[in-house]
């Protein structure tokens, strides 16, 4: 069996997760509809409405299933696609921005820097012609954006810290 494929026990849950199978459904429906409408206002309780959880438990489950949590994706998504935007050069980053869903400008750029490793504006001038005569399928596989674990685990981490800061510590 490849690695790729997950084993389900008895239970109906996956060996490797423990996700239930019913639970890794209703997580793909979620990334579906994320990646069809990452420009349009999406929000994690919405989400998670839809497939009957709560933010928590969809956040919890989405990032056991998928590596990160359901914003981080869609924040993925949506630079994957100002990328492809930017190298056009016929938009603005502020029109690339609000194109891709974003509403703030200075939060797009601080993603896009995170994820890219430049800002929206150095990699319009830079990568412009980079993979021009590429095909736009191969252009994509090869500058997908990548989030770096620290970032990942930077924000969990912080999720943590400010959730203990809300509910006090925890008793020992």
């Amino acid at each position: 069996m490849a690695s790729s494929q997950k084993s389900v026990d008895s239970a109906g849950k996956c060996e490797r997760t423990g996700q239930r199978l019913e639970d890794l459904v209703l997580l793909r429906k979620v990334r579906d509809r994320i990646d069809r409408e990452y420009a349009q206002p999406l929000n994690v309780e919405a989400l998670g409405r839809e497939v009957g959880m709560s933010a928590g438990h969809l956040s919890r489950q989405f990032r056991l299933a998928y590596g990160e949590p359901p914003y981080s994706y869609l924040m993925t998504r949506r630079i994957e696609r100002a990328m492809a935007l930017l190298r056009r050069g016929d938009l603005s980053v502020t029109e690339v921005c609000f194109e891709v869903g974003c509403s703030s400008l200075g939060t797009f750029s601080t993603r896009f820097t995170e994820l890219v490793g430049m800002s929206p504006s150095t990699y319009r001038r830079e990568e412009g012609d980079a993979v021009a005569g590429v095909p736009s399928c191969l252009a994509k596989q090869a500058t997908r954006p990548v989030r770096p674990r620290s970032t990942v685990s930077a924000s969990a981490s912080s999720a943590s810290v400010r959730n203990q800061e809300a509910t006090g510590p925890k008793p020992t």
